[in-house]
């Protein structure tokens, strides 16, 4: 039987037909298509899309080995495993269709995610690794974010040609192309194509989300690259230099979205500025507004303990939250054999791990760390996770350097395997969600929210979407940054010493010496995180300046 795309029927003040284009997806713990903070970012937004019921469909890739799977080598270090996934509940759709890559036709296959297998937008993900194509094509949709530079330009045109040639083959008449970073940038070209090389057609139809300061999410290849792999379609490279305004031959994709899009958003307020400051001085752009990041809290937040606090049962709350804590604690055990008490001081740094996002800083000045952890009256439990990108091998031998510094500790852990499930495992199960990025480097930074809806408190950077959020001592604490212009060393060495006095001065004595003060600061911190920072409201404002905005 064919197949026959029938969405919901959308509420009127979302009726505006959109496409949203990701790399990424973090949707279900059982779908493994993301690497990180960008996937649960829109991942949330999907299943926002589904509660509103917004007239929008998600487009990806299906990675056939994921993104990795973190394992152990024999002496507790991490390894990354590839291994093949299958998902019974992806349907099959029936469509394959060419697109062009590297001047050769590559086939491509759409499967289906029904919006109420997970409660998300429609989703359509595309694979290349079908019989029909040979091998090398097979493996364009074989690893999120692949290392190799050709192998990554293949993905971003299957994702943008091939994301818009689907939905035109659905009859989908869209009204609004939204790209969730460059990646999908080949959909610029494919549109411009499509509308007869019209520039001014392609800005009325697309938008575009820019996530993050760091020069690695701002890709950029040559020309000559670009074209031999067949990134424009049948757009001749002297036309796309002129229209994309294309300067020493090297096209970025952040500044030419900027350039095809008729509006774009930072996603902090932080964030906002620091994108007018970096692209604001190029010809050509769209306007950059901000719109602050957020996350799904029907997916996120414990319900017993949001019951307890709607129900100003404070007994209740408490008692549910050691309980969330012994069901963490388990996990911790059960993985790296060290025995958690789930009525001392914990302290979690779980996100993406990346250099700049300073994993270690609260071990840098080592010897004072210890000194605070193994306080003998007022203990602290310190755990970290997350997932380096695989051959990032400063990240990953970072992260093995915190296992080695740390074994042996009874009251630490650094656990494998930061997906979707073991996150929830540790916002509920953590009392501070620390978070210390190299100011102003962290474009927003969503994991501190659904650590806030689950009563653990922010021990923060001001970075992001933190100086939104956060009023030190009443529902989180700031560690304060230091003076941008000093060299990372200096910039590590105070920021650590202001980390562990707050963490020393502050908040230990409040947890153990007034605990119904602390209590207080996290009832405060989820009362406040909601609906400000609940992805609602951001796929409503979507909605209202992106999409609408003529």
């Amino acid at each position: 039987m064919a197949f026959e795309f029938k969405p919901y029927a959308p509420a009127p003040e979302f009726k505006t037909q959109a496409a949203y284009f990701s790399m990424e997806f973090a949707l279900d713990q059982a779908l493994k298509t993301y690497s990180g903070g960008l996937g649960f970012l829109a991942g949330s937004h999907m299943r926002s899309v589904y509660e509103l019921k917004q007239n929008l469909i998600g487009i990806s890739i299906l990675w056939s080995f994921g993104y990795y799977d973190q394992d152990r080598n024999e002496d507790q270090t991490m390894r990354a495993e590839f291994r093949q996934k299958n998902y019974s509940f992806l349907e099959d759709t029936g469509l394959v269709f060419p697109i062009t890559i590297h001047d050769t036709e590559v086939k491509v296959k759409a499967m289906y995610l029904a919006p109420d297998t997970f409660g998300t937008a429609p989703m359509f993900f595309l694979t290349t690794d079908i019989p029909e194509n040979d091998f090398i094509s097979r493996t364009i949709s074989h690893h999120l974010y692949d290392a190799d530079t050709a192998a990554r330009i293949a993905q971003s045109i299957l994702l943008g040609v091939g994301g818009g040639k689907l939905l035109d083959l659905l009859g989908v008449n869209v009204d609004v192309y939204h790209l969730n970073e460059g990646h999908g940038l080949p959909l610029a070209f494919y549109l411009y194509e499509k509308h007869g090389r019209k520039l001014e057609e392609v800005q009325k139809r697309l938008v575009f989300t820019t996530h993050t300061p760091e020069l690695a999410g701002n890709e950029e290849h040559s020309m000559r690259l670009l074209e031999e792999m067949s990134f424009f379609g049948p757009v001749p490279g002297e036309e796309v230099r002129r229209v994309a305004r294309v300067e020493n031959d090297a096209l970025n994709y952040t500044l030419t979205a900027l350039r095809f899009s008729r509006i774009s958003n930072g996603v902090s307020k932080v964030h906002g500025d620091v994108a007018k400051e970096m692209w604001g001085h190029y010809e050509g752009i769209c306007p950059i507004i901000p719109i602050t990041n957020a996350q799904n809290g029907t997916y996120w937040r414990d319900k017993a303990l949001h019951e307890a606090l709607e129900a100003n049962d404070d007994a209740a709350l408490k008692a549910r939250k050691r309980e969330l804590k012994r069901e963490f604690f388990k996990v911790v055990a059960d993985q790296t054999g060290t025995l958690l008490d789930p009525d001392k001081l914990t302290v979690v740094w779980a996100r993406r791990f990346a250099g700049y996002k300073r994993a270690d800083l609260i071990l840098h000045h080592f010897d004072r760390f210890l000194k605070i952890i193994n306080n003998a009256d007022r203990p602290v439990q310190v755990i970290w996770a997350g997932k380096p990108y695989p051959k990032d091998y400063g990240a990953i031998n970072l992260f093995n350097s915190i296992i080695r510094r740390v074994k042996g500790l009874k009251n630490c852990a650094v656990l494998t395997g930061y997906e979707l499930g073991l996150s929830a495992y540790m916002k509920k199960g953590s009392d501070v969600w620390l978070n210390t990025p190299r100011y102003p480097r962290e474009a927003s930074g969503t994991s501190g929210m659904t650590a806030a809806m689950n009563a653990s408190l922010s021990l923060s950077i001001a970075d992001g979407w933190i100086p939104e959020f956060v009023r030190h001592g009443e529902n989180g604490f700031i560690i304060e940054h230091t003076d941008i212009n000093q060299p990372d060393n200096v910039k590590d060495d105070i920021e650590a010493s202001n980390l562990l006095d707050v963490l020393e001065n502050e908040i230990v004595p409040l947890y153990y010496g007034q605990p119904d003060k602390f209590l207080s600061i996290a009832k405060t911190g989820m009362r406040e995180i909601e609906p400000e920072f609940g992805s609602n409201r951001m796929a409503t404002e979507y909605y209202e300046k992106m999409y609408n905005a003529k």
